[in-house]
């Protein structure tokens, strides 16, 4: 019960400062974006293929999870508005956003909710975020970009 309590304060507060200053997410910053799309190969010219668009490398689900941002001046009922978004990256850093904000947790359980963990929630997806990095070779591959990126 209380952790529902806090819950949905804390999800009031999000609606709350939306309107006023954007979505904020502890340690979702400009680096931890830019780390979170280099993991995700970061190719600026990246269109769609195989289900994924622009440079996050972002499917319809993840877009319609982060709430369908759109570009300005846009509607989420456009059939091209996810593409759209996606392939823009200023457009593409409000969906990972907005995907952080449902999803955001501490997934390693260390006792904070910083990059690393955001890195956890887009390799497992936003349910099973707990599971390590290292377990595949595509997560040792995504752990490895992220770490060259921290210390760029």
């Amino acid at each position: 019960m209380y952790t529902k309590v806090l819950l949905g304060i804390s999800f009031a507060m999000i609606l709350l400062f939306k309107d006023v200053t954007g979505i904020f997410i502890p340690n979702l910053n400009d680096t931890c974006l830019r780390c979170l799309c280099h993991v995700a190969g970061c190719d600026l010219s990246h269109r769609c293929t195989d289900g994924y668009c622009g440079p996050f490398y972002i499917s319809r689900i993840y877009w319609v999870d982060a709430g369908k941002p759109t570009l300005v001046n846009d509607t989420p009922d456009r059939k091209e508005a996810y593409e759209d978004c996606a392939r823009d990256y200023d457009c593409s850093k409000h969906i990972v956003v907005g995907y952080m904000a449902k999803f955001g947790k501490d997934c390693n359980d260390d006792g904070v909710t910083d990059c690393f963990d955001y890195v956890m929630i887009n390799h497992n997806g936003g349910w099973g975020c707990s599971a390590p990095l290292n377990s595949t070779s595509e997560g040792r591959r995504r752990l490895e970009l992220f770490q060259q990126c921290r210390l760029q």
